[in-house]
C-alpha cells in the first residue's frame, strides 16, 4: 500500500499560477524557436489548423491522485492543438489505457473542445515545450524541472507518479531524491510495470512511452499499458475510497 502524501490544500490560484508561468516560460530559445517555427511550416494535413506553439500546460485538477508525467509535446500533436497528448497516435494509445483503467471519460482526443475529461488524473511532462526529434537537451530537461517540482507540490491528495519512458522515470528519481522520498540504498530500476512504493510518498510507476517507435514495433501493446494503469489505479484507491469503473474490451 503506498501511503497518502497530504501536506496542506493550496489556494486555487497557486495552481492558475503555476499553469501562466508554463505558457508564457521562455527559458530555452532552441525550443521556442522550433515550436514557433513547426507553427508556420506545418504540416500539409494540419494547413487550416492555427497551432498552439507555445508551452503546453498541466492537463487535469491538482485534486487528482495520479500523476502521469511524460516526455514533451509532439511538433504537430500538442504543438499544434494545446493539450498534453492531443492530437497525435501516441495520445491515442495512452487516453485508450487511461479510459479503460478509469482514469479519462473517454478514449481518444483530437482538439482542446472535444469533451475529454480526466478523472482523478493530470499529465505533465520532464519538458513542455515540443523539441527537435523528439529529443530535449539535459539543460532543457533541467530548466523545466521546477515546473514539476511546483505540479507535485500543488497536488495535495498525490498517491501514484507515473512515467511514460526511461527519460521521464529519471526525471521523477530526481525529484524524489530532491524530496528525500528515495530511502537510503533504494535505486529504482526502470521497466515497463515496474511499481515502487514508498513511506510517506507517492508510489512510482513505470511504463515504456506510447510513442509509435514503442506501439508499431509490439513492444508496448494496448493490454501492457492498460495494465500498468490498473496497477495505478489499486494504489490510488487502496485507502478504501469508491473504486473507479473500469473499461473492459
Amino acid at each position: 500500500m503506498c501511503p497518502f502524501y497530504n501536506p496542506p490544500v493550496p489556494p486555487n490560484q497557486a495552481w492558475a499560477k503555476l499553469q501562466h508561468d508554463i505558457v508564457t516560460c521562455r527559458r530555452c530559445p532552441r525550443l521556442r524557436a522550433h515550436c514557433e517555427a513547426v507553427a508556420v511550416e506545418k504540416r500539409a494535413a494540419f494547413r487550416e489548423w492555427d497551432y498552439w506553439a507555445k508551452p503546453l500546460p498541466n492537463l487535469g485538477q491538482p485534486s487528482a491522485r495520479l500523476l502521469v508525467v511524460g516526455l514533451a509535446p509532439a511538433a504537430h500533436g500538442g504543438n499544434r492543438t494545446g493539450r498534453m497528448f492531443t492530437g497525435d497516435r501516441s495520445g491515442d494509445f495512452l487516453f485508450r489505457a487511461m479510459y479503460e483503467a478509469g482514469f479519462a471519460n473517454q478514449p481518444n482526443s483530437e482538439h482542446m473542445d472535444d469533451g475529454l475529461e480526466l478523472i482523478d488524473a493530470a499529465i505533465t511532462g520532464v519538458a513542455h515545450c515540443a523539441p527537435p526529434d523528439n529529443k530535449p537537451t539535459t539543460l532543457e530537461v533541467a530548466s523545466c524541472s521546477t515546473f514539476l517540482e511546483r505540479t507535485v507540490e500543488l497536488m495535495p491528495r498525490l498517491r501514484c507518479i507515473f512515467a511514460l519512458g526511461g527519460i521521464a522515470f529519471d526525471a521523477c528519481l530526481r525529484l524524489y531524491r530532491s524530496r528525500n522520498w528515495l530511502p537510503s540504498g533504494t535505486r529504482p530500476v526502470f521497466g515497463h510495470g515496474a511499481v515502487y512504493p514508498f513511506d510517506g510518498a507517492p508510489c512510482l510507476v513505470a511504463s515504456f512511452h506510447p510513442s509509435q517507435q514503442n506501439t508499431f514495433t509490439g513492444r508496448l501493446t494496448p493490454r501492457m499499458m492498460r495494465d500498468a494503469f490498473l496497477s495505478a489505479r489499486q494504489t490510488c484507491t487502496s485507502d478504501g475510497a469508491i473504486p473507479l469503473t473500469v473499461t473492459t474490451r
